[in-house]
């Protein structure tokens, strides 16, 4: 179980950085078949096992969250962990005594939305200044309008300027 486990984390690093749909195709045509035999040998497991067993819990749990365990082999833009947001939260978690001092209720949330932009902005590989400065500037001067806002989301704003750079070159 654990090899396999290790097989489908050396294929998430070899596909790291690339597009969903091609990180989707990988997984669906190399990743699926490890899954199915990990979930095979997990439900061959039970028959072995005392019911009441540790490990037929750990089992049973596993196989009734199956579905979304699988995530990875629908959608294409889903992480194999949830490592790389928990590496991204560390810093929050470290400054949260900084946020006790942030005045209000209303003063935290916004320390907690801008901290989530900022972590996105560098999940995305981009500059965070660079972005903020550039979506508050066209909120503020309406040069996006409300309905096109999801154009601001970062995954969306990098795509844009990248397609940018592309055509200008």
């Amino acid at each position: 179980m654990i090899e396999r486990l290790q097989a489908v984390y050396a294929i998430e690093a070899e596909i790291r950085g690339w597009s969903a749909e091609q990180r989707l195709a990988v997984r669906c045509a190399r990743t699926a078949p490890l899954m199915e035999q990990l979930k095979a040998r997990l439900t061959s497991m039970l028959d072995q096992l005392f019911s009441q067993s540790k490990l037929t819990e750990a089992i049973n749990y596993t196989l009734n969250r199956w579905d979304r365990l699988t995530l990875i082999l629908r959608d294409g833009r889903v992480e194999v962990d949830s490592n790389s947001v928990e590496c991204s939260m560390r810093p929050i978690a470290m400054g949260r005594r900084n946020s006790l001092f942030s005045g209000s209720d209303e003063g935290a949330e916004s320390w907690a939305i801008l901290a989530s932009l900022v972590n996105t902005a560098k999940f995305h590989e981009l500059d965070p200044q660079a972005y903020l400065v550039d979506v508050l500037e066209r909120i503020v001067s309406r040069r996006t309008k409300s309905h096109q806002l999801h154009e601001l989301l970062a995954w969306n704003w990098k795509a844009a300027r990248e397609l940018s750079a592309r055509v200008a070159a």
